[in-house]
Protein backbone atom coordinates (compact mmCIF):
# COMPACT_ATOMS: atom_id res chain seq x y z
CA UNK A 1 0.00 0.00 0.00
CA UNK A 2 2.47 2.47 1.16
CA UNK A 3 4.51 1.71 -2.54
CA UNK A 4 1.25 2.42 -4.01
CA UNK A 5 1.34 5.37 -2.48
CA UNK A 6 4.88 6.58 -3.17
CA UNK A 7 3.81 5.99 -6.92
CA UNK A 8 1.18 8.12 -6.61
CA UNK A 9 2.24 11.15 -5.47
CA UNK A 10 4.39 11.61 -8.17
CA UNK A 11 1.69 11.50 -10.57
CA UNK A 12 -0.66 13.75 -8.57
CA UNK A 13 2.11 16.30 -8.45
CA UNK A 14 3.33 16.43 -12.12
CA UNK A 15 -1.02 16.47 -12.98
CA UNK A 16 -1.21 19.78 -10.45
CA UNK A 17 2.18 20.97 -11.97
CA UNK A 18 0.85 20.92 -15.76
CA UNK A 19 -2.49 22.07 -15.21
CA UNK A 20 -1.14 25.52 -13.47
CA UNK A 21 1.64 25.38 -15.94
CA UNK A 22 -1.44 25.12 -18.63
CA UNK A 23 -3.68 27.76 -16.99
CA UNK A 24 -0.57 30.33 -16.86
CA UNK A 25 -0.35 29.94 -20.58
CA UNK A 26 -3.60 30.50 -21.33
CA UNK A 27 -3.45 33.44 -19.25
CA UNK A 28 -0.78 34.95 -20.68
CA UNK A 29 -2.34 33.91 -24.05
CA UNK A 30 -5.44 36.34 -23.33
CA UNK A 31 -3.10 39.37 -22.00
CA UNK A 32 -0.83 39.07 -24.95
CA UNK A 33 -4.22 39.22 -27.18
CA UNK A 34 -5.85 41.96 -25.62
CA UNK A 35 -2.29 43.72 -25.89
CA UNK A 36 -2.34 42.61 -29.56
CA UNK A 37 -5.99 44.55 -29.91
CA UNK A 38 -4.58 47.62 -28.41
CA UNK A 39 -1.76 47.81 -30.69
CA UNK A 40 -3.73 47.32 -33.56
CA UNK A 41 -6.13 50.26 -32.07
CA UNK A 42 -3.10 52.76 -31.78
CA UNK A 43 -1.73 52.00 -35.00
CA UNK A 44 -5.83 52.94 -36.29
CA UNK A 45 -5.37 56.09 -33.98
CA UNK A 46 -2.77 57.46 -36.02
CA UNK A 47 -3.85 56.22 -39.49
CA UNK A 48 -5.07 59.51 -41.14
CA UNK A 49 -7.40 57.48 -42.90
CA UNK A 50 -10.44 55.34 -42.56
CA UNK A 51 -9.85 51.40 -42.06
CA UNK A 52 -12.18 48.64 -41.56
CA UNK A 53 -9.55 45.74 -39.39
CA UNK A 54 -10.76 42.03 -38.72
CA UNK A 55 -8.08 39.42 -37.56
CA UNK A 56 -9.80 36.09 -36.50
CA UNK A 57 -7.37 33.18 -35.09
CA UNK A 58 -8.51 29.96 -36.91
CA UNK A 59 -8.00 27.82 -33.52
CA UNK A 60 -9.42 29.22 -30.66
CA UNK A 61 -12.18 31.20 -33.17
CA UNK A 62 -11.29 34.41 -31.42
CA UNK A 63 -11.92 38.04 -33.05
CA UNK A 64 -10.26 41.50 -32.94
CA UNK A 65 -11.90 44.36 -35.27
CA UNK A 66 -12.64 47.24 -36.01
CA UNK A 67 -15.21 48.74 -37.99
CA UNK A 68 -15.36 45.16 -39.81
CA UNK A 69 -19.20 46.15 -40.60
CA UNK A 70 -18.61 49.35 -42.29
CA UNK A 71 -18.78 49.58 -46.28
CA UNK A 72 -15.89 50.40 -48.56
CA UNK A 73 -15.59 50.72 -52.06
CA UNK A 74 -14.42 47.06 -53.03
CA UNK A 75 -11.96 47.63 -55.61
CA UNK A 76 -10.59 44.43 -56.58
CA UNK A 77 -11.70 42.61 -53.50
CA UNK A 78 -15.02 42.22 -55.62
CA UNK A 79 -13.17 39.62 -57.72
CA UNK A 80 -13.04 37.24 -54.63
CA UNK A 81 -16.80 36.66 -54.57
CA UNK A 82 -17.30 36.95 -57.69
CA UNK A 83 -14.82 33.69 -57.69
CA UNK A 84 -16.83 32.56 -56.05
CA UNK A 85 -19.96 33.36 -57.88
CA UNK A 86 -18.13 31.90 -60.86
CA UNK A 87 -18.13 28.70 -59.18
CA UNK A 88 -21.98 28.60 -58.13
CA UNK A 89 -22.81 28.79 -61.72
CA UNK A 90 -20.95 26.23 -62.53
CA UNK A 91 -22.27 23.85 -60.26
CA UNK A 92 -25.98 25.24 -61.26
CA UNK A 93 -24.54 24.31 -65.15
CA UNK A 94 -24.99 27.81 -66.25
CA UNK A 95 -21.82 28.45 -66.65
CA UNK A 96 -19.23 25.71 -68.11
CA UNK A 97 -15.53 26.19 -66.83
CA UNK A 98 -14.35 24.43 -69.67
CA UNK A 99 -15.73 26.75 -72.31
CA UNK A 100 -13.39 28.89 -74.57
CA UNK A 101 -13.54 32.27 -74.83
CA UNK A 102 -11.97 34.32 -77.46
CA UNK A 103 -10.36 37.50 -76.21
CA UNK A 104 -11.62 40.63 -78.18
CA UNK A 105 -10.46 44.14 -78.22
CA UNK A 106 -13.41 45.10 -76.93
CA UNK A 107 -12.66 43.27 -74.12
CA UNK A 108 -9.56 44.88 -72.79
CA UNK A 109 -9.69 47.45 -70.31
CA UNK A 110 -6.73 49.21 -68.54
CA UNK A 111 -5.50 48.40 -64.95
CA UNK A 112 -4.28 45.51 -63.71
CA UNK A 113 -3.69 42.01 -65.71
CA UNK A 114 -1.62 40.74 -68.94
CA UNK A 115 -4.99 40.40 -70.91
CA UNK A 116 -4.88 44.17 -71.43
CA UNK A 117 -1.48 43.95 -73.62
CA UNK A 118 -2.63 40.22 -75.13
CA UNK A 119 -3.85 40.70 -78.98
CA UNK A 120 -7.85 40.07 -79.81
CA UNK A 121 -8.55 36.55 -81.11
CA UNK A 122 -6.11 34.67 -78.21
CA UNK A 123 -8.16 32.27 -76.67
CA UNK A 124 -8.90 30.82 -72.83
CA UNK A 125 -11.48 28.72 -70.67
CA UNK A 126 -13.57 30.41 -68.28
CA UNK A 127 -11.43 28.43 -65.94
CA UNK A 128 -8.19 30.49 -66.87
CA UNK A 129 -10.11 33.59 -66.55
CA UNK A 130 -11.05 33.51 -63.38
CA UNK A 131 -7.33 32.31 -62.44
CA UNK A 132 -6.15 35.25 -64.04
CA UNK A 133 -8.61 37.67 -62.16
CA UNK A 134 -7.47 36.49 -58.91
CA UNK A 135 -3.53 35.88 -59.50
CA UNK A 136 -2.85 38.96 -61.36
CA UNK A 137 -5.82 40.61 -60.44
CA UNK A 138 -7.13 40.85 -63.95
CA UNK A 139 -9.78 43.48 -65.09
CA UNK A 140 -10.94 42.58 -68.64
CA UNK A 141 -10.97 38.87 -67.24
CA UNK A 142 -13.28 39.85 -64.77
CA UNK A 143 -15.48 42.08 -66.64
CA UNK A 144 -15.79 39.21 -68.94
CA UNK A 145 -16.56 36.94 -66.14
CA UNK A 146 -19.58 39.81 -65.04
CA UNK A 147 -21.06 39.96 -68.90
CA UNK A 148 -21.18 35.79 -68.56
CA UNK A 149 -23.54 36.13 -65.69
CA UNK A 150 -24.90 39.68 -65.25
CA UNK A 151 -25.12 41.83 -62.12
CA UNK A 152 -28.16 40.46 -61.29
CA UNK A 153 -26.76 36.95 -60.89
CA UNK A 154 -23.59 38.19 -59.45
CA UNK A 155 -25.73 39.50 -56.71
CA UNK A 156 -27.97 36.85 -55.74
CA UNK A 157 -25.08 34.69 -55.72
CA UNK A 158 -23.61 37.22 -52.86
CA UNK A 159 -27.15 36.91 -50.80
CA UNK A 160 -26.98 33.08 -50.95
CA UNK A 161 -23.16 32.91 -49.58
CA UNK A 162 -24.92 35.03 -46.72
CA UNK A 163 -23.02 38.18 -47.46
CA UNK A 164 -24.45 41.05 -45.77
CA UNK A 165 -22.77 44.50 -47.88
CA UNK A 166 -21.24 43.40 -50.65
CA UNK A 167 -22.76 44.72 -53.93
CA UNK A 168 -21.91 44.77 -57.59
CA UNK A 169 -23.02 47.78 -59.36
CA UNK A 170 -20.55 48.24 -62.41
CA UNK A 171 -17.51 46.61 -63.88
CA UNK A 172 -13.75 47.15 -63.66
CA UNK A 173 -12.27 50.58 -64.61
CA UNK A 174 -16.07 51.73 -65.19
CA UNK A 175 -15.44 54.91 -63.92
CA UNK A 176 -18.60 56.85 -65.20
CA UNK A 177 -20.45 54.45 -63.89
CA UNK A 178 -18.57 55.11 -60.47
CA UNK A 179 -19.03 59.41 -60.83
CA UNK A 180 -22.44 59.16 -61.26
CA UNK A 181 -22.31 56.85 -57.75
CA UNK A 182 -23.02 53.59 -58.86
CA UNK A 183 -20.01 51.57 -57.49
CA UNK A 184 -18.59 48.23 -56.04
CA UNK A 185 -18.90 47.72 -52.31
CA UNK A 186 -17.81 45.01 -49.64
CA UNK A 187 -17.02 45.35 -45.70
CA UNK A 188 -14.42 43.32 -43.84
CA UNK A 189 -17.03 40.69 -42.29
CA UNK A 190 -17.93 40.02 -45.26
CA UNK A 191 -14.94 39.17 -47.05
CA UNK A 192 -13.84 37.46 -43.74
CA UNK A 193 -16.44 35.07 -44.01
CA UNK A 194 -15.34 33.94 -47.59
CA UNK A 195 -11.91 33.47 -46.38
CA UNK A 196 -12.91 31.47 -43.48
CA UNK A 197 -15.44 29.18 -45.50
CA UNK A 198 -12.33 28.54 -47.97
CA UNK A 199 -9.90 27.82 -45.27
CA UNK A 200 -12.23 25.28 -43.53
CA UNK A 201 -13.19 23.52 -47.02
CA UNK A 202 -16.90 24.34 -47.01
CA UNK A 203 -17.52 26.95 -49.83
CA UNK A 204 -19.56 24.19 -52.12
CA UNK A 205 -16.96 21.34 -51.90
CA UNK A 206 -13.67 20.45 -50.40
CA UNK A 207 -12.20 20.64 -54.62
CA UNK A 208 -13.93 23.49 -55.13
CA UNK A 209 -12.81 25.29 -51.75
CA UNK A 210 -8.77 23.81 -52.62
CA UNK A 211 -8.92 25.67 -56.08
CA UNK A 212 -9.81 28.70 -54.65
CA UNK A 213 -7.08 28.73 -51.81
CA UNK A 214 -4.67 27.84 -54.80
CA UNK A 215 -5.33 30.97 -56.84
CA UNK A 216 -5.48 32.97 -53.70
CA UNK A 217 -2.23 31.41 -52.80
CA UNK A 218 -0.55 32.45 -55.79
CA UNK A 219 -1.78 35.82 -55.78
CA UNK A 220 1.39 38.04 -57.36
CA UNK A 221 0.65 41.34 -55.26
CA UNK A 222 2.68 40.48 -52.50
CA UNK A 223 3.07 44.63 -50.85
CA UNK A 224 0.60 45.10 -48.06
CA UNK A 225 0.31 41.39 -46.03
CA UNK A 226 3.20 39.44 -46.87
CA UNK A 227 5.53 42.64 -47.03
CA UNK A 228 7.14 42.31 -43.98
CA UNK A 229 6.53 38.67 -43.07
CA UNK A 230 9.20 35.92 -42.97
CA UNK A 231 10.39 34.55 -46.32
CA UNK A 232 8.43 31.52 -47.05
CA UNK A 233 5.36 32.12 -44.86
CA UNK A 234 2.66 30.96 -47.04
CA UNK A 235 -0.03 33.49 -47.41
CA UNK A 236 -3.64 33.21 -49.55
CA UNK A 237 -4.99 36.86 -49.90
CA UNK A 238 -6.70 39.41 -52.60
CA UNK A 239 -5.60 43.40 -52.60
CA UNK A 240 -7.59 45.83 -53.84
CA UNK A 241 -6.38 49.45 -55.22
CA UNK A 242 -7.80 52.11 -56.32
CA UNK A 243 -7.17 56.06 -55.98
CA UNK A 244 -7.20 56.15 -51.93
CA UNK A 245 -8.63 52.61 -51.78
CA UNK A 246 -6.05 50.24 -50.63
CA UNK A 247 -7.04 47.10 -49.09
CA UNK A 248 -5.52 43.13 -48.55
CA UNK A 249 -7.56 40.45 -47.18
CA UNK A 250 -5.78 36.91 -46.51
CA UNK A 251 -4.84 33.95 -44.55
CA UNK A 252 -1.62 33.54 -43.11
CA UNK A 253 -0.42 29.79 -42.60
CA UNK A 254 2.11 30.25 -39.49
CA UNK A 255 4.53 27.89 -37.77
CA UNK A 256 2.11 28.42 -34.76
CA UNK A 257 -1.04 29.24 -35.66
CA UNK A 258 -3.08 30.25 -39.07
CA UNK A 259 -5.14 33.33 -39.01
CA UNK A 260 -7.46 35.71 -40.67
CA UNK A 261 -6.63 39.39 -41.35
CA UNK A 262 -8.37 41.61 -43.49
CA UNK A 263 -7.73 45.68 -43.97
CA UNK A 264 -9.68 47.73 -46.23
CA UNK A 265 -8.41 51.61 -46.15
CA UNK A 266 -9.89 54.55 -47.40
CA UNK A 267 -9.21 58.35 -47.65
CA UNK A 268 -5.02 57.61 -47.25
CA UNK A 269 -2.31 58.45 -49.25
CA UNK A 270 -1.19 54.54 -50.96
CA UNK A 271 2.01 54.11 -49.88
CA UNK A 272 0.80 54.98 -46.24
CA UNK A 273 -1.59 52.59 -46.57
CA UNK A 274 0.80 49.73 -48.07
CA UNK A 275 2.95 50.26 -44.60
CA UNK A 276 0.03 50.65 -41.85
CA UNK A 277 -1.48 46.96 -43.78
CA UNK A 278 1.93 45.69 -43.76
CA UNK A 279 2.44 46.89 -39.97
CA UNK A 280 -0.65 45.50 -38.63
CA UNK A 281 0.33 42.23 -40.46
CA UNK A 282 3.83 42.02 -38.98
CA UNK A 283 2.26 43.23 -35.36
CA UNK A 284 -0.47 40.13 -35.98
CA UNK A 285 2.83 37.61 -36.74
CA UNK A 286 4.55 38.95 -33.84
CA UNK A 287 1.93 38.35 -31.55
CA UNK A 288 1.83 34.30 -33.27
CA UNK A 289 5.49 33.96 -33.27
CA UNK A 290 5.71 34.15 -29.10
CA UNK A 291 2.24 30.90 -28.65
Amino acid sequence: MKKLILLIIPLVVIVFLSHNLSLRKTREREIAWRELGEKIEKKLRVFGGKAGILLKDLKTRQEISFNKKDSFPAASLIKVPIMLACFYAGRERRLNLEEKIVLHSGDRVGGSGILKNLPPGRVFTVERLIELMITVSDNTATNILIEKLGFDYLNSCFKRMSLKNTHLLRKMMDFRERRAGRDNFTNAEDIAYLLEKIYLKRFLSQKISAQCLHYLLNQKYRDRIPAKLPAGIKVAHKTGLERKICHDAGLVFGPKGDFIIVVLTQGEEIRKAKRFIADISSTVYDYYSHF
